[in-house]
C-alpha cells in the first residue's frame, strides 16, 4: 500500500506531504489518521526537529471526509460511528494540535472540511492563490466531528466561524487572508519556495526556546493571566540556564552571528 503521508526532513524541518491526489488527499477510507500519529509521535521524539511544513500533492489540499466511504458508515451503529471518529481523525486532531515544534500548513488547493480543520491544527498556514477553505459538514447534514468547531473560531474567531460553518461556503485565499485563517497568500508555484523559507527562519532560533514559547502560546488561549505570567516565569527561569541562551547573548554583545548546538 502506498504511504499515504510522504515524510521528509532537512536539517531542522520537516515536510509532510499528504500524498493521494487521486482521492483529493482525503483523511479517510485509509490509513491517513495512524499515518499522522505515528508522524507526529516520530517528530516528538527527535529533539532536532525545529518546525514542520504540511502540505499536499496534486490540486486539492485535502477533501476532508472522503463521501464513498461514507456510504459504507450507512449502517454502523451510532456506537461504533463514536469510536470510528475518536480513533481516527480526532486522533488527528489532539496530535498535530499538540506537537511541540512549531507548525506551518503550506495549503496549494482547497482544503475542504476535515481538511480545513487541518489546516486550522497548524500554528501558522500559508496560501497559495489556488487555495480555498470550506467548513463543509452541513452540506452533507454533518457537523466538524473533528474539533472544528473548537479550532476555527481560535483562529478566526466566533462570527466568522459561525458563518463558515453555518453557511458550509467556501472561502477564497484572499478572503483567507482578510479574516486572518491564513497569514500569507503567495503564487501557486511559489508557495513551497515561501514555506521552507518561512520555516528556515523559524528554525534558525533555538530549539528549547521555540517549544517552551509554542506551549505558552497554547496555554494562554485558555489561561488567566496571572496563571499564564506564573508559567512564564518558570519556563524563562530555564531558558536562561540553557547553553543557546548564553550563546545568543555573547553573540549579541561580541556582534557575530549565534551558533546554536543541538537542544
Amino acid at each position: 500500500m502506498t504511504a499515504f503521508l510522504l515524510y521528509e526532513q532537512s536539517g531542522p524541518v520537516v515536510t509532510l506531504t499528504m500524498n493521494s491526489p487521486q482521492t483529493r488527499n482525503a483523511l479517510t477510507g485509509n490509513n491517513a489518521p495512524q499515518e499522522f500519529f505515528e508522524a507526529c509521535e516520530r517528530i516528538a521524539r527527535d529533539a532536532s526537529v525545529r518546525v514542520v511544513i504540511l502540505t499536499a500533492t496534486g490540486t486539492v489540499f485535502s477533501s476532508g471526509g472522503n463521501l464513498k466511504h461514507m456510504q459504507e458508515l450507512f449502517d454502523a451503529s451510532p456506537a461504533a460511528l463514536r469510536t470510528w471518529y475518536r480513533e481516527g481523525i480526532q486522533r488527528v486532531a489532539t496530535a498535530l494540535y499538540n506537537l511541540d515544534v512549531p507548525t506551518i500548513a503550506a495549503v496549494n488547493g482547497p482544503a475542504i472540511g476535515a481538511g480545513c480543520d487541518l489546516t486550522c491544527m497548524c500554528d501558522i498556514r500559508i496560501a497559495s492563490e489556488a487555495a480555498s477553505f470550506s467548513e463543509s459538514f452541513v452540506k452533507v447534514g454533518l457537523i466538524p466531528g473533528d474539533g472544528g468547531a473548537w479550532l476555527l473560531p481560535r483562529v478566526v474567531g466566533m462570527s466568522k466561524a459561525a458563518e463558515m460553518t453555518f453557511t458550509g461556503d467556501a472561502v477564497s485565499a484572499a478572503e483567507a487572508l482578510a479574516c486572518g485563517l491564513v497569514s500569507l497568500v503567495v503564487p501557486a508555484d511559489r508557495l513551497m519556495d515561501e514555506a521552507r523559507s518561512l520555516a528556515n527562519r523559524i528554525a534558525a532560533n533555538p530549539g528549547g526556546a521555540l517549544r517552551l514559547s509554542k506551549r505558552l502560546l497554547r496555554e494562554g488561549q485558555h489561561m488567566r493571566l496571572e496563571s499564564l505570567l506564573e508559567m512564564s516565569a518558570g519556563f524563562q527561569a530555564l531558558a536562561h540556564k540553557t547553553p543557546q541562551h548564553v550563546e545568543a547573548v555573547n553573540a549579541f554583545v561580541e556582534k557575530r552571528k549565534p551558533v546554536f548546538g543541538d537542544d
